[in-house]
């Protein structure tokens, strides 16, 4: 089940209506606060996994193992109860679970390979849905028992914070010290909540089926057979690819916050106009933010993250940025692409210490330093979406040594590219006329009590029914 299938709707509508008819005014009045709070937890978790277990059953029992384990290391983690045992348990086996199903096989291959040992063949393992997003909630609920930053909760509580079933597939992934105090509150439903969430979640299908989705048939076709297209045409589908990425990964994200929003939950956006940024540095504050706050806060800092000298700095950010590569898939493109990454964010640093007590750079400069960003990214994204290093190093030759092949200018991408710019013009105009300093972006959320904004919102589902991608074509970050 996915969010862009009829069968969400009907599934969204039996879930939220009976938690609607627990805030009717009859039941409200009939039952106390904290059953009404159980029985809305009830509703989602029970839902959760009924969206989960609609790809496959089996998740489910191993998603549930996860939780149990979670729940009981951080209540013995709470009482002092051999703290170091469950540390350990807490998070290592969580980075067990998806050590077996995601890389055991790459693992085994590339273990093979090195000593020349003539492998029996690949164990037919099943990669479980959305399994990197909700092993790194397990071990943020521990981790942050183990802070003190939250109070260990009650296995139902744990079992819906991993389990919440908008953000479960492909995120964000969100800390339980954000979510965990928004359990505790008997707020119930309303129009408002309903009524942003719900374009919140309009402007994802719109990202998501009308961009994403039409880019990929271009893209997937130069990347298929890259030499066979001109350079033109290749270097046209690696910036499709840039803005499929985007708009297919924080179209999903936008689903998935405005569903939440729709019960009452409030997520922090996991996108924020990442191709604007003047660094690789700020390209990653802005770029699948609950990502790189969940890798900083829990992994280079952890690590020492920069008070251990220079040298470990720089080790640290790399180490951090390849595991977050590793993390995406099982391929040695994926590490090569954290490596590289990794490697600019040194190079950043660096900079950014031999030039102190310098001025800031003018508007060309700033101008210029988007642009290489963006470049270096889209680089990036070429190692990230090849099948291997075969078709990144023909898609690479053909954007840089010029030659000739299929010259295919895609009305999508031209379209999708014009609409990226406009919306960011719109963005920045937006901050100039508010007096911020930096660009931010925004969920396009209009008064559906006024005319204007029902105009706007049912535009949206027009264009979207009018020019929807009707193949199937799944979420990109589910594989990962």
């Amino acid at each position: 089940m996915v969010f862009t299938s009829i069968e969400f709707f009907v599934f969204f509508l039996a879930v939220y209506l009976p938690i609607l008819l627990f805030n009717l005014k009859p039941l409200r009045n009939k039952l106390s606060e904290k059953t009404q709070l159980s029985c809305k937890h009830f509703i989602l978790l029970v839902s959760s996994y009924i969206f989960y277990g609609w790809w496959d059953y089996r998740f489910c029992l191993l998603m549930l193992l996860l939780t149990f384990v979670s729940w009981l290391s951080a209540k013995n983690i709470s009482q002092n109860k051999h703290r170091r045992l469950f540390t350990v348990t807490g998070i290592v086996f969580p980075l067990v679970i998806l050590g077996f199903f995601k890389y055991f096989n790459f693992f085994v291959d590339g273990f093979t390979s090195l000593f020349g040992i003539e492998s029996a063949g690949a164990l037919n393992i099943i990669l479980p849905v959305g399994i990197s997003f909700y092993t790194f909630q397990s071990m943020s609920y521990t981790i942050d028992v183990l802070k003190g930053t939250i109070a260990s909760h009650s296995f139902s509580d744990v079992a819906l914070y991993i389990s919440f079933f908008p953000q479960l597939v492909a995120g964000p992934i969100v800390k339980a010290a954000d979510f965990m105090p928004q359990l505790k509150k008997n707020e119930p439903l309303n129009l408002c909540d309903l009524s942003v969430g719900l374009q919140i979640f309009m402007f994802g299908l719109f990202k998501k089926i009308v961009i994403a989705d039409n880019l990929s048939v271009f893209v997937d076709d130069v990347f298929a057979k890259p030499l066979a297209f001109s350079s033109l045409s290749v270097i046209l589908a690696v910036i499709s690819y840039s803005v499929q990425i985007y708009c297919d990964f924080s179209g999903y994200s936008d689903m998935a916050i405005g569903v939440a929003r729709c019960f009452g939950y409030n997520f922090r956006p996991n996108f924020n106009i990442p191709y604007i940024s003047k660094n690789v540095s700020e390209f990653w504050k802005r770029w699948h933010i609950s990502l790189s706050g969940w890798l900083q806060e829990y992994l280079y800092i952890p690590l020492g993250g920069n008070r251990k000298g220079t040298a470990r700095k720089y080790i640290n950010l790399l180490l951090t940025m390849v595991l977050g590569g590793l993390w995406h898939g099982a391929n040695y493109t994926f590490v090569f692409w954290g490596l590289l990454h990794g490697a600019a964010l040194c190079v950043h640093k660096l900079w950014l210490t031999l030039k102190k007590g310098k001025k800031s750079s003018g508007v060309i400069t700033s101008a210029a330093s988007v642009l290489f960003t963006y470049a270096f990214v889209c680089v990036c994204w070429v190692f990230f979406r090849a099948e291997n290093f075969k078709t990144a190093i023909d898609v690479l030759s053909k954007m840089f040594i010029w030659s000739g092949g299929i010259n295919q200018i895609f009305f999508w991408s031209v379209f999708s590219i014009v609409l990226l710019v406009a919306a960011t013009a719109a963005a920045a105009l937006k901050a100039k006329k508010e007096g911020k300093k930096s660009v931010n972006g925004y969920y396009p959320v209009f008064d559906l009590n006024k005319i204007s904004g029902l105009i706007i919102f049912f535009s949206e589902i027009m264009l979207i029914i009018m020019f929807a991608y009707t193949g199937s074509n799944p979420f990109i970050y589910f594989q990962f």
